[in-house]
């Protein structure tokens, strides 16, 4: 039976289970003092204050953001210690200078001489500190330098000595996506912990400051087991969880909040199919189960409850046309969903899943109280 509370809703549309969310942030909150490391969560995910309320301990910080926009945001929201956590460059710098006018401290982040040159030339030039953190590359993912590489003690240099200041470390083990299972997850966030406590360690011995020793990866955060020499820990996709964090053996099924409800309006019944109004504009074009041993689609069918329906899956998406059919490894009966059924389809990728929607509905954790709206933005 659908949800009397979803009849007024036009679908597609992006549904939160609030009580799935808070245990979601309290597990990683809880490891986070386990490990007796600060949790520093990214926004990046939920791009909403409302949500934001929730990840921060305090309300205002520390927070980590991907964009600018993000930084803006939450910054005129009252978050006031913020990580920039993309590679700095000189066009962006205006924009960091004048949130730290508005009273935010937001840290940026590079892994170069020609950044810290800018950091440092901005520094000098607007009158302000801009603190600075070098990526330190763990797993070859993405960017960042090798704890050995003698370009770590000069760029730590470069800061210190032009008039910016030089925080410390930061390492986000990427290839933790591509790694399955608890036991592979706990063998990357060791090798993040140890190349970032190397590189800490030789800017140190080269007499340059490094309070902050900052690793994470949603993966990492939740499989570490020892973070000795490392300060804070920082996660995203957390707080909604998707099924390549499932496909990894991050979380469960069951731990997955977020959800795009949509509506049945069609069949093609030789074919065994459902079309649902829901396709990749509401579900993203993101098929990050395909790589993986279980192969999901574009999501998993729930009910209007958000209980998965055995052996269906969405296994097509046009542009607002969602086909929902049997997954290819079920060989059970599936149901016959009529025309108007709302359903629940789990994504692939919370982050881009969300990017599709303005807001967010939110279904409280205490029964059949009306639903939250909650705003989301988007942009750089």
């Amino acid at each position: 039976m659908t949800d009397p509370r979803f009849s007024y809703l036009q679908t597609p549309c992006l549904l939160v289970d609030e009580a799935r969310m808070q245990r979601n942030i309290h597990r990683l909150s809880d490891h986070a003092v386990t490990l007796g490391v600060s949790l520093r969560p990214h926004l990046k995910t939920t791009k909403s204050v409302e949500a934001a309320r929730y990840v921060l301990a305090d309300g205002n910080g520390p927070a980590t953001v991907s964009t600018l926009a993000e930084a803006e945001v939450f910054a005129a929201a009252g978050i006031r210690d913020i990580l920039y956590g993309v590679g700095i460059c000189a066009s962006k710098l205006d924009r960091i200078i004048a949130l730290h006018r508005a009273g935010c401290r937001v840290t940026v982040l590079l892994d170069c001489a020609a950044q810290a040159e800018a950091v440092a030339s901005a520094s000098r030039a607007a009158g302000i500190v801009i603190p600075a953190l070098i990526e330190i590359d763990s797993d070859g993912h993405r960017s960042g330098l090798s704890p050995n590489d003698p370009a770590l003690v000069e760029v730590g240099r470069i800061l210190v000595n032009g008039g910016a200041e030089l925080t410390g470390v930061l390492c986000h083990a990427g290839g933790s996506y591509g790694s399955v299972g608890r036991d592979a997850h706990v063998k990357c966030a060791e090798q993040e912990r140890l190349a970032v406590v190397q590189a800490a360690d030789a800017l140190r011995a080269a007499g340059l400051p490094c309070p902050v020793v900052s690793v994470g990866s949603t993966p990492t955060a939740h499989a570490a087991k020892d973070l000795t020499g490392v300060t804070e820990l920082r996660a995203g996709v957390y707080v909604f969880f998707d099924l390549v964090m499932a496909g990894i053996g991050a979380c469960s099924v069951d731990d997955i909040a977020l959800s795009v409800l949509t509506t049945v309006i069609g069949h093609q019944k030789e074919r065994e199919w459902t079309i649902c109004d829901a396709g990749w504009m509401a579900m993203s074009r993101d098929r990050g189960t395909a790589a993986q041993r279980v192969d999901q689609g574009y999501g998993i069918v729930c009910d209007s409850a958000g209980v998965p329906i055995p052996g269906l899956i969405m296994v097509q998406a046009n542009q607002e046309h969602g086909v929902i059919a049997r997954h290819p490894d079920f060989k059970g009966a599936i149901p016959t969903l009529p025309v108007d059924t709302q359903l629940r389809i789990l994504p692939n990728h919370a982050c881009a899943t969300a990017a599709q929607h303005s807001g967010y509905h939110v279904v409280p954790k205490e029964a059949g109280a009306p639903l939250m709206k909650w705003s989301r933005f988007g942009g750089w």
